[in-house]
């Protein structure tokens, strides 16, 4: 089982209803797991009654999950967004911002970063220079 990192720090995963693909989704899907080419707007068009999309991070320099977060957040959708897999510490505060909930990594992740840097992070809204320049 993997490790879901929130703005409280580390914590198990509490989500028991699993997911299915974008491909194999039906009108009344409640998680959708998605790979970070997901055309956003497609994606929005069949999301249903999903509570929880789940965008993958297959390297920690692909940052289309970001716009594909961003987006879903931008046309209404109210559910919850993680991010699974190679998301970084230092990009914590970038995919808060950019709408999601939580992050999954795996246990390697978390030993090699652990709590205390994520935690570090945590604090995303404050340290916001982006707003801060818009005024």
């Amino acid at each position: 089982m993997n490790v879901i990192v929130t703005d409280g720090g580390f914590s198990p995963d509490d989500w028991t209803d699993g997911f299915v693909t974008l491909d194999d989704a039906a009108n009344d899907v409640v998680a959708l797991d998605v790979n970070s080419d997901t055309d956003p707007d497609e994606l929005m068009e069949r999301l249903g009654s999903s509570r929880m999309v789940r965008v993958d991070f297959p390297s920690f320099a692909d940052g289309r999950g970001f716009t594909i977060a961003r987006t879903l957040r931008l046309k209404g959708y109210k559910g919850r967004l993680r991010a699974k897999g190679h998301v970084l510490a230092d990009q914590y505060a970038m995919a808060r911002r950019s709408g999601f909930d939580e992050i999954e990594i795996d246990h390697a992740l978390a030993a090699r970063q652990p709590e205390d840097q994520w935690l570090s992070r945590a604090d995303w809204q404050e340290h916001n220079y982006q707003a801060r320049l818009r005024g």
